[in-house]
């Protein structure tokens, strides 16, 4: 009987490495989000900016996540993950410049914000893509849910790091000083493990979106996990956490004080958790029907948050959505990145991120614009609610396909 060992990629060096400056760069972007958004908020106050901040964040996914995986399968993913880390900074920088000199406009902030989503385009694909360079077979499991719970690591570090930074530097020292969070990872990078492999084939733009579905149409497995990380994008998504303070206005908290907060942080804080919890026992091998499962448990944790008028129980339910989209979410991706054919392994990976983040880029559809309609806690309820019944038949049909 093989046991499984608790934290099993973090036992290699490489991989170590990756994941620390990973995570501080995880935490920057997230930095440099509250940073923004908070000069934004006071300069403009404008709804549709702030529409068009997550738009610009996620459609750039949509439109080239495939594009840019084959672009670190034909070339060298340490040198895309580098480009996107020096998008990033630039960004951080010209935010800089402009709240420095006072000259921030409206369409400077839309070509930064469009430069920031372009930025993760280049370093997600590249990175899922880079972890197979630095971990073995048996091990990407666990690489992949550490590289997960690295993320929601630096999401849950971010507001508490941005505000620090907002407070003893001011806007302007802050977001400079967060362009340096980005180097370790570009440095390391530099020296990084890297076995270079035959070049794929040749790249055709949007062409290549078509190409790979048709390659993985006869593989249910990847064609399942896909659809169901982007029916969870499109319906949901975190499209909740841009009406967090309506949601907080209605369950008694009048302020934006540390209660509000516990709410932002409280999915963040349930993700760190399943991801120490699931490592540290080895639990929950990989498979589609535990995926769909916990996605289906995810989809129940949001419905009862979105009916809750509690605040103890809606930041119970929070938390447990962050501990299950953690695990279904880690769990789908490994699966992918594991039965993806290894010729065209950067392209699948391009496409689950297209439909796992690019995908969120409708969510606000879903939740938002219906919460315009039905008010948000029935719009976010009915569109959990929806997904439900999508996994539970997408389960049943798979549980047949396989009898």
């Amino acid at each position: 009987m093989n046991e499984v060992r608790s934290f099993a990629a973090l036992r290699e060096r490489p991989f170590r490495a990756l994941f620390s400056t990973a995570s501080l760069a995880m935490m920057a972007d997230s930095v440099e989000h509250v940073i923004s958004y908070w000069i934004l908020f006071e300069k403009f106050q404008s709804p549709a900016l702030g529409g068009f901040a997550v738009l610009s964040h996620w459609l750039p996914f949509l439109l080239f996540s495939v594009y840019s995986g084959a672009l670190a399968e034909r070339y060298d993913p340490r040198r895309m993950i580098q480009i996107g880390m020096a998008l990033f900074m630039l960004v951080s920088v010209g935010w800089g410049v402009l709240f420095a000199t006072d000259t921030l406009e409206i369409w400077h902030a839309m070509v930064l914000l469009t430069l920031h989503g372009m930025a993760g385009v280049f370093w997600s694909p590249a990175q899922q893509l880079m972890i197979h360079e630095v971990v073995g077979e048996k091990t990407l499991p666990s690489a992949v849910r550490l590289m997960a719970t690295a993320r929601w690591l630096g999401l849950l570090l971010g507001p508490a790091v941005g505000a620090g930074l907002l407070l003893v530097f001011g806007a302007v020292w802050g977001i400079f000083l967060n362009a340096l969070i980005y180097l370790p990872l570009v440095l390391w990078l530099r020296k990084a493990p890297y076995q270079r492999k035959p070049r794929g084939p040749r790249l055709n733009a949007f062409a290549d979106v078509f190409a790979t579905v048709r390659e993985i149409s006869g593989q249910r497995l990847i064609v399942a996990l896909v659809l169901l990380s982007g029916g969870a994008s499109f319906l949901v998504g975190n499209a909740y956490h841009a009406q967090m303070p309506e949601f907080a206005h209605h369950l008694g908290q009048r302020e934006a004080d540390f209660t509000y907060g516990m709410l932002l942080s409280a999915d963040a804080a349930g993700a760190l958790l399943a991801g120490i919890a699931l490592e540290s026992r080895g639990l929950l091998s990989p498979s589609a029907r535990r995926a769909f499962v916990l996605a289906m448990l995810w989809c129940v944790a949001i419905t009862g948050f979105a009916l809750a008028r509690s605040y103890a129980l809606a930041l119970a339910l929070l938390f447990a959505a962050g501990f299950l989209e953690l695990a279904y979410n880690a769990m789908a991706q490994t699966l992918v990145q594991l039965h993806a054919p290894p010729a065209i392994r950067g392209r699948v990976i391009g496409l689950y991120a297209m439909s796992a983040l690019g995908m969120r880029s409708f969510s606000g559809l879903t939740v938002g614009l219906g919460g315009s309609l039905v008010g948000i806690h029935a719009s976010l309820a009915l569109s959990a609610g929806v997904l439900l019944a999508l996994l539970t038949v997408g389960l049943t049909i798979a549980r047949r396909t396989r009898q």
